[in-house]
């Protein structure tokens, strides 16, 4: 029974949780997993977020990554870009995004990313350092992201929609 406890103790500590939905991977390594572990995530998906609709769209899996571009709009007008993909390099899986205003000028500097390695995946749902995916259904994905607003951590939801433009 002892035993039992200190195993559930130490995975707790192990994925310190950032929100309900994200985790911090901490100073574990990231589990093994592949492409087709999140094949899933490829798809063509809207939401609402930040006062306008956002716009996720991903590829399958080709090569040793997939790509994927996000786009905020408010008003009518584009307020920023994402160009995202999730890599897979050395056995496992890692999330990588850059920054853009409307006129394609990056926030971040020329040669920095933001990088989130994998914490765990299960068969619906990736959980990067921070950043989560959920499947819901077949036509509805949650992301969360963990952002700092002033040195203060906030998890946000969005909710996307298979979209269809047929």
């Amino acid at each position: 029974m002892k035993k039992l406890n200190l195993s559930l103790l130490f995975v707790l500590f192990s994925f310190t949780a950032f929100g309900q939905n994200t985790l911090k991977l901490g100073t574990n390594k990231s589990p093994k997993a592949t492409l087709a572990d999140v094949a899933w995530i490829s798809g063509h998906w809207r939401g609402e977020a930040f006062g306008g609709i956002t716009e996720e769209i991903w590829s399958p899996p080709l090569g040793d990554s997939m790509m994927g571009s996000f786009k905020l709009v408010s008003e009518g007008k584009t307020t920023f870009y994402e160009i995202c993909q999730i890599v897979e390099e050395q056995g496992s899986l890692s999330f990588r995004l850059k920054h853009f205003n409307s006129n394609l000028t990056g926030w971040e500097e020329k040669n920095e990313r933001e990088e989130f390695p994998l914490v765990k995946v299960e068969k619906d749902a990736a959980y990067f350092d921070g950043f989560t995916i959920k499947r819901i259904s077949e036509n509805e994905i949650h992301m969360y992201v963990v952002i700092s607003d002033e040195g203060k951590p906030e998890e946000v939801e969005f909710k996307y929609f298979r979209f269809n433009n047929k």
